[in-house]
């Protein structure tokens, strides 16, 4: 088959290789018909995160058509349609009966591995690095889905791929991230980065119930669609985010904040961001996280601060000292998605939000390298790309 490979920095190749097939009784075979580029993925692409080895599968949000099951899976049947959670659970462990599925203890295949990083492992996740268990990603012909009989949602009829392909990663982790805010009628909700996961924040922030959602970025066609959804908007590079956001808000700052950017922050010319890009360039840094700092200092006293911007290694000159004055409450994570999904697919079939609102680009997977650095550089208004194998 057919598949998108990671090749080192910058470098996603088209390339041939072996079909999946079952490996376990409980695994299902997915013909991919949908999937798209996450900005999680650029990560990879930019090679920010470690354990990624060359030739490895790249991909996490992807959907198809069952074509094979494992002899033990009772849940799915060849030519049942489903969108695959980009986090891979047992359903069995302690942390997936909590519905803490990103950390389920049992799916990372390279457990050891994570947890010398992390201090514990978390869960597998599909084409995400070998520190997550190395699995095969999405961006290809064919899938293997371990514990294929918990994750994976059926999609009923009348729905399209591009309502639904976002079910397994941006809507929900958008979702989560405004979710685990309790958000308050009162609340002013600031979101920091207008990409694909900020937009579904977005909107799952006025869904929820906030009075107030400021959007914070620098593309215009970003900014243009957080308007759209009804949030006001600030353009880093026109104004101070803080002065701005302290007017907004007469001085009190918003009560929640959602750092949706993570470990690529770009800001223009604060000083902390150009320090953050010196120490990455030669070695002496991991994450650039302005952003956070950014949120930090915004949030107003006893708020919130969500992250579900990925952020990998050791962060450099975090204001913890106002973050615990200020009382501030830190939530973040992997999503749990299929904590979500159930009430998410409700709401597309309801019509109180179709997901494909965010496709930019449509392009045949065997483009997806220029699609890459399309969506890289943010050239001819790329917010978000789905691929078609």
């Amino acid at each position: 088959m057919k598949a998108l490979c990671w090749h080192g920095k910058a470098d996603i190749r088209w390339d041939t290789v072996p079909d999946p097939g079952i490996e376990h009784p409980r695994d299902a075979i997915i013909k991919v018909t949908s999937c798209a580029i996450c900005g999680s993925d650029l990560h990879l692409y930019d090679d920010f995160m470690p354990g990624m080895k060359s030739g490895d599968i790249m991909g996490h949000e992807f959907m198809g058509e069952v074509v094979e099951v494992g002899v033990e899976n009772r849940k799915l049947k060849v030519g049942d349609r489903v969108v695959v959670p980009f986090t891979i659970c047992c359903g069995e462990c302690e942390q997936c009966r909590r519905g803490n599925f990103s950390v389920c203890e049992r799916s990372n295949r390279n457990a050891e591995m994570a947890a010398k990083m992390f201090g514990h492992t978390t869960a597998g996740l599909f084409g995400y690095t070998h520190l997550t268990g190395g699995y095969p990603g999405g961006q290809a012909e064919y899938v293997r889905v371990p514990y294929a009989d918990v994750a994976p949602v059926t999609i009923p009829d009348g729905l399209t791929d591009e309502q639904v392909l976002f079910l397994g990663d941006i809507f929900p982790t958008g979702w989560q991230a405004a979710a685990q805010c309790d958000i308050e009628p009162t609340d002013t909700v600031a979101v920091w980065g207008c990409g694909p996961v900020g937009q579904f924040a977005i909107r799952a922030a006025l869904l929820l119930g906030a009075e107030r959602v400021i959007a914070i970025d620098n593309v215009p066609e970003r900014l243009s669609m957080a308007r759209a959804a009804g949030a006001e908007t600030i353009d880093f590079a026109e104004e101070s985010v803080l002065d701005r956001l302290r007017e907004l808000t007469r001085g009190r700052g918003p009560e929640k904040c959602i750092d949706a950017v993570g470990l690529e922050a770009h800001a223009g010319r604060p000083v902390d961001s150009m320090i953050d890009r010196a120490k990455q360039a030669v070695m002496l840094g991991t994450d650039r996280p302005h952003v956070l700092r950014e949120a930090i200092y915004a949030c107003r006293p006893a708020g919130t601060v969500s992250i579900p911007g990925v952020y990998g290694g050791l962060l450099d000159k975090i204001p913890f000292g106002a973050a615990m004055n200020k009382g501030l409450t830190f939530r973040m994570g992997q999503t749990h998605v299929n904590r979500w999904t159930d009430d998410l697919l409700r709401r597309i079939q309801d019509g109180q939000i179709d997901p494909s609102f965010v496709i930019t680009h449509t392009e045949p997977l065997s483009h997806g390298p220029e699609l890459y650095k399309t969506f890289r550089e943010k050239h001819d208004g790329c917010i978000k790309v789905v691929l078609k194998p």
